[in-house]
């Protein structure tokens, strides 16, 4: 009777173990995928974003864009005063044909004194030749300054230096613009690449080239991309100077779980499916195709 009943009970047990052993399996492959996989959901859509600042300075004359508006490389975005930088380049081309008609008053009268030399004193020979030097270089000086006020009234017109997207943007004509100081943010369209920071347990399997599948939050579509660098260095959070020391204050960690490390690496976009908003800060996760090899094979290789 006790026979049967063990019979009885061995499938029970079997399956018990079976089903323990295959939740075993999964628990690790699960740890082995976070842990070691190179995938993370910690990335960001990123761009470079040029600070526009006007190269002159004066009031806004005219703004030829909005907030949020798609602009192309060398579209004119706003112009500065161009009446009064105008009339800038009208005195300096004045100042030029002045400083050309003193030189060559100057280079007669040298022309003149040289055929003199030994009647006139050299006194008077030396003087004529300090002022043909002289204009010469006050000549210099104007066509210095006629070539600085074209320059001003050519930029004046300030112009998108990349494709882009307008974003932050508050200007208006009549307001005060001052040159170096930033007008509005471009965000350039040609630049979107996605940074996704990795645990250091994972830098093993990701080398440069490999190909990565990218996913926005809120998007269906993957991009595919692949890996163009890793970070050269991450801040040491544990490590400070203080009170002017050259020496290295390290704080005591009692902590007993040791955390890895984030690593940025760098992915750029080969193809973007057509629909997809490229949106700078947008949250991005990345799979490099190593992870599906892990996955593959169950664990850590």
């Amino acid at each position: 009777m006790n026979l049967r009943k063990s019979f009885t009970r061995f499938p029970a047990v079997a399956l018990t173990i079976v089903l323990a052993l295959i939740a075993l399996m999964v628990l690790w492959h699960f740890y082995a995928y976070y842990t070691y996989a190179p995938q993370t959901r910690d990335g960001k859509l990123r761009a470079d974003v040029v600070a526009l600042a006007a190269d002159v300075s004066g009031r806004v004359e005219q703004v030829l864009v909005r907030d949020n508006e798609h602009v192309r490389k060398g579209q004119v975005l706003f112009t500065i005063d161009r009446v009064r930088l105008g009339n800038n380049l009208e005195y300096a081309q004045a100042q030029l044909a002045a400083a050309k008609s003193q030189l060559d008053a100057a280079r007669r009268e040298f022309t003149r004194y040289s055929k003199l030399k030994g009647v006139v004193a050299p006194q008077e020979l030396d003087n004529r030749v300090s002022a043909l030097e002289q204009a010469q270089a006050r000549l210099a000086q104007a066509r210095a300054e006629e070539s600085k006020a074209h320059i001003d009234l050519e930029r004046s017109q300030v112009r998108s230096p990349v494709n882009g997207h307008v974003t932050n943007f508050s200007l208006r004509a009549g307001d005060y613009a001052t040159a170096g100081q930033p007008v509005m943010a471009l965000i350039d369209t040609d630049s979107f690449y996605v940074a996704g920071y990795f645990e250091e347990t994972k830098l093993p399997y990701i080398h440069e080239g490999a190909h990565a599948v990218v996913r926005l939050m809120g998007e269906a579509l993957p991009l595919n991309g692949h890996v163009e660098s890793l970070s050269g260095g991450i801040e040491d959070r544990e490590r400070a100077a203080e009170g002017g020391s050259l020496l290295a204050n390290v704080n005591p960690t009692f902590s007993w779980v040791r955390l890895a490390q984030r690593v940025p690496v760098r992915i750029g976009l080969d193809d973007v499916p057509e629909g997809v908003a490229l949106i700078a800060g947008r949250t991005a996760t990345v799979t490099l195709d190593e992870a599906d090899s892990l996955t593959a094979s169950w664990g850590r290789p």
